[in-house]
């Protein structure tokens, strides 16, 4: 059974300043959970219902286990329809991004995403392209936040994401910068070499003034038909996928 300073816990995890301040955030589900286990982050508790299967992880004997009720498992979940367990993650502490762990590859950097969804697919393109790296504005949706670790299901564990302020940042990493931007070159006849960064801009507004003065390439996706826009995740897997054909 929880007790309501667990109860309370957990419900507070579901805001950024009490993960922060915890250092804590909540994975839900058996697929999503397994993934974190078999990852370098630290599972601390698993509450999971009578219906979870507990036997079908091979657990590490630092986790605590828990088994809560179906109705304690409502109580404390992000989702309209819980799953049958929920575990408490430690938040790691990446190293400070030095220019040397950047080399060689491409890091996807991040200006002012908002959306959760948009954030757990792009964590999950990343995953899926072998982008090791992720380099956030520090007004990007937190990583951690509950409906981006649903969506990346799981990505999150084998990706690095970091917060940072990205005007001191870029200049201090000597690769090539790569713009999404309208009027750049077309994405289809860059030669994007072997390593860079990729600079994907908010949802609305692109990259912010600041951030374009610090792009050595702009880079476009061209338009055929008549839509507005591309859905930033979607530029991010074209763009991923060229630099990975490339």
């Amino acid at each position: 059974m929880l007790s309501k300073s667990q109860i309370n816990l957990l419900k507070s995890l579901q805001q950024k300043k009490f993960r922060r301040e915890h250092g804590l955030f909540i994975v839900e589900g058996h697929k999503s959970i397994t993934e974190f286990i078999n990852s370098a982050y630290l599972v601390d508790v698993i509450y999971y219902s009578p219906s979870f299967d507990s036997k079908v992880l091979k657990l590490s004997q630092k986790i605590n286990f828990c088994e809560i009720s179906v109705t304690e498992l409502e109580k404390v979940s992000s989702l309209k329809t819980p799953q049958d367990a929920l575990a408490i993650v430690k938040i790691p502490e990446w190293p400070v991004l030095q220019n040397e762990q950047l080399k060689g590859k491409f890091s996807l950097v991040l200006d002012g995403i908002q959306d959760p969804g948009n954030m757990g697919t792009i964590i999950r393109i990343a995953d899926w392209f072998g982008i090791d790296n992720i380099i956030c504005s520090e007004d990007t949706v937190d990583a951690y936040n509950p409906k981006v670790v649903q969506a990346c299901m799981g990505s999150l564990a084998r990706v690095k994401v970091h917060y940072t302020l990205l005007t001191e940042l870029l200049p201090e990493i000597k690769l090539p910068v790569f713009g999404a931007l309208l009027d750049g070159e077309n994405i289809y006849s860059t030669d994007f070499g072997k390593e860079g960064l990729i600079v994907m801009g908010n949802e609305g507004n692109g990259l912010r003034p600041d951030v374009q003065k610090l792009v050595s390439k702009a880079v476009t996706i061209p338009r055929i038909g008549k839509a507005e826009s591309l859905n930033v995740a979607i530029a991010t897997a074209l763009f991923c996928s060229e630099i990975t054909k490339k």
